[in-house]
């Protein structure tokens, strides 16, 4: 019996629809449409583009970018090579034995270690596999990405006249991770934490891990900073000043105002500095809220919390780092800044 290829379907539509050069024609047909429509609209963007709040829009934006990038590129790197590179048995060495003392030995580990938020959490889970005790790996998810030289760095830029600030940072930043550390210790029940899985990084070779990692880092923290510095543009721009000042003008609105924007922006610790920097209508004390809440609790590290320790650890490690850092950044903002 001999195989015959069956007709094609009536009016070619089926095979129309899988061609690769139907979706090509496709493709450049809206690519088409969209120039047209641009330069026919040319008149009203080049006008929408000059008007005075587009300008004040755009100077800011792209000043809290370009001041940014460089850093967050550094951080990127530097938190590959610690990913890849530094094995999570080296943490378990160095640590010492008692949990009391382990949590702030992990604590200041974070201000020699370069990494983001996005590669704490992973650096914590595996520290947690090697046996670590949780309370010092979370004391290191802290700290890690809020006193590292590279963000203490991009905090001193961000700030030039202003060298209290990076004090400050570090020591409200340092002193949330080792109260939270110490209050998991004590009070933190092994059934809220979920045994974190083994990170999609592993099993790979070195060269493939390292640039695994440094895309991951440069499409989420990338794409958190330009979001974060587009809501500083529109807070400059078009936001009512009368607003902001209110806001500002009320100490603890304005710390309270801060963190949750911190929180909402999710921006990475490489560049948030810039971002607080730009919001001068708030006091020192309220950016610093900012710079304290950003790297230790906004929605991506949320999402990134449940998804190595589990929901139930997330709901309730998450409300206290909030209200630990808020306190904290008060307190050290009443007597630094």
């Amino acid at each position: 019996m001999t195989l015959t290829k069956a007709p094609p379907a009536r009016g070619g539509r089926r095979d129309d629809a899988d061609d690769p050069r139907a979706r090509r024609f496709n493709s450049s047909l809206v690519l088409t449409l969209l120039l047209v429509l641009v330069v026919a609209l040319q008149g009203p963007v080049r006008g929408a583009l000059s008007a005075p709040v587009m300008q004040s829009w755009m100077t800011v934006f792209v000043a809290v970018v370009v001041q940014a990038l460089p850093f967050l590129v550094l951080g990127v790197l530097l938190s590959a090579v610690i990913a890849v590179f530094v094995p999570p048995s080296f943490f378990a060495r160095a640590l010492p034995g008692r949990p009391a003392l382990a949590v702030p030995v992990a604590g200041m580990a974070g201000a020699v270690l370069p990494g983001c938020e996005c590669a704490s959490v992973p650096v914590a889970g595996a520290l947690v596999r090697r046996g670590v005790t949780p309370a010092a790996a979370l004391a290191f998810l802290l700290s890690a990405p809020a006193i590292n030289p590279i963000v203490l760095t991009a905090t001193a830029v961000a700030f030039p006249g202003e060298p209290r600030m990076v004090l400050a940072r570090f020591a409200a930043s340092l002193l949330v991770a080792c109260v939270m550390g110490w209050l998991w210790q004590r009070l933190g029940r092994t059934d809220w934490m979920r045994p974190p899985a083994h990170p999609s990084l592993e099993g790979l070779g070195k060269g493939a891990a390292f640039w695994g990692s440094i895309r991951h880092d440069v499409m989420h923290a990338g794409g958190f900073l330009v979001v974060g510095a587009m809501t500083a543009a529109t807070l400059k721009a078009v936001v009512p000043a009368s607003w902001l000042h209110t806001a500002a003008g009320n100490p603890v609105v304005a710390i309270l105002a801060l963190g949750l924007l911190a929180v909402v922006l999710s921006i990475c610790s490489e560049a948030d500095a810039f971002v607080a920097a730009s919001l001068s209508q708030f006091s020192l004390t309220a950016r610093l809220a900012f710079l304290v809440v950003g790297p230790m609790i906004d929605l991506k590290l949320f999402a990134m919390q449940a998804g190595t320790f589990g929901r139930g650890f997330a709901l309730r490690f998450a409300p206290a780092t909030f209200a630990m850092a808020v306190l904290a950044s008060a307190l050290v903002g009443a007597v630094l800044l």
